[in-house]
């Protein structure tokens, strides 16, 4: 994220401070792989904390760790800033199912890579990539093969009448085909193209009311109910809100207790996993109410953002500094990628 941004939420972050303390988190240990790992969570949302279960090959370092996606095959994918001090420069990562490298590409996306989303078009899977350096969304094969890209939205009213920031952050799918943009770093709004890429309009407008965003960070389409809704994580609002597919508000969801920072979504059967930059990963039901938090490091963490200079050997195990993406493994474990600049994958493995 730019610097504005940063200093922004960092700012932000510290009125958390004044907020109710949560319960500490589930935490015990456990021997079932051989090693003691910390377990979080409780009923059938427990997970053993697997940190660093995925590390980018020789001569790559992370950078911020950023998105995640995983295909129909089993492929999981890293999109990742790629550390300045790296010698590689393939901003996207490839591993199988069991956590093995398969490959990399994206050196373009260097420095930017953002959101990233996986969906089936035309009879093959394509990635969409959120760069926030380039400015634009980017899509490609599995392979990193370009298809399409957009920049600057100049057929949206809202970006042609005078020059305003344009920093995508993620990407939501439509089962008709349609995709959302929210601009989340740049200038709070959120876009809806149609499958072909042709600008049909926006959903909601900036601000902090109902139907507003402040930092439309993440956005996901949900299907778990009759009617597929849009969900958006109004991360600077500190809130969640829905709307139908044509962009009609539907609720607002505000927990800030429970849900302090969301940045984006993902589904698998009932059960919704949103990471939350403010240290924690939140498991939602159908409602859209935290059922769970795993992880949650706020008692450690300060600020949000305070710790991201600190080495590995500072980190707590078993708690989160800060959560940026998250998705359920087709098995129903949940990989998390962490916003630091030496970045972070941890496995949730169900137990």
């Amino acid at each position: 994220m730019n610097s504005l941004t940063r200093r922004r939420f960092l700012r932000d972050g510290s009125t958390a401070t004044a907020a109710a303390m949560l319960p500490p988190f589930f935490l015990q240990t456990s021997s079932k792989s051989g090693s003691r790992l910390p377990v979080v969570g409780s009923g059938v949302h427990t997970y053993e904390c697997v940190h660093d279960w995925l590390v980018p090959p020789d001569g790559l370092v992370w950078g911020d760790t950023h998105g995640l996606a995983q295909d129909e095959q089993g492929e999981i994918y890293v999109a990742h800033t790629v550390n300045k001090s790296s010698m590689r420069a393939e901003a996207v990562v490839v591993y199988n199912s069991s956590g093995r490298f398969i490959r990399a590409f994206g050196e373009e996306f260097r420095g930017g890579a953002h959101g990233l989303g996986v969906r089936r078009e035309n009879g093959a899977e394509v990635l969409y990539h959120c760069d926030i350096n380039q400015c634009k969304i980017v899509k490609t094969t599995l392979n990193g093969e370009s298809l399409w890209a957009h920049g600057y939205p100049r057929e949206d009213p809202a970006y042609a009448g005078r020059p305003i920031d344009f920093v995508p952050t993620n990407v939501a799918f439509a089962p008709n085909g349609d995709f959302y943009v929210g601009d989340g770093y740049g200038s709070h709004h959120l876009l809806r193209f149609s499958s072909d890429g042709k600008f049909l309009g926006e959903v909601g407008r900036p601000g902090h009311g109902d139907g507003e965003f402040d930092t439309p960070h993440g956005l996901f389409v949900d299907t778990r109910g009759g009617e597929p809704i849009l969900v958006v994580a109004d991360r600077g609002n500190r809130r969640v809100q829905t709307f139908s597919l044509d962009g009609s508000h539907l609720r607002t969801i505000k927990d800030e207790s429970r849900l302090r920072m969301p940045c984006h979504f993902h589904t698998q059967g009932d059960w919704m996993v949103c990471p939350d930059l403010d240290s924690q990963v939140c498991i939602l039901d159908r409602e859209y109410k935290v059922v769970m938090q795993l992880g949650d490091g706020r008692a450690s963490n300060g600020e949000v953002g305070s710790r991201r200079r600190q080495s590995r050997n500072e980190f707590t195990a078993g708690q989160f500094i800060t959560p940026h993406a998250a998705i359920f493994l087709h098995g129903g474990d949940i990989l998390v990628a962490e916003w630091l600049p030496i970045g972070r994958i941890t496995l949730l493995r169900r137990v």
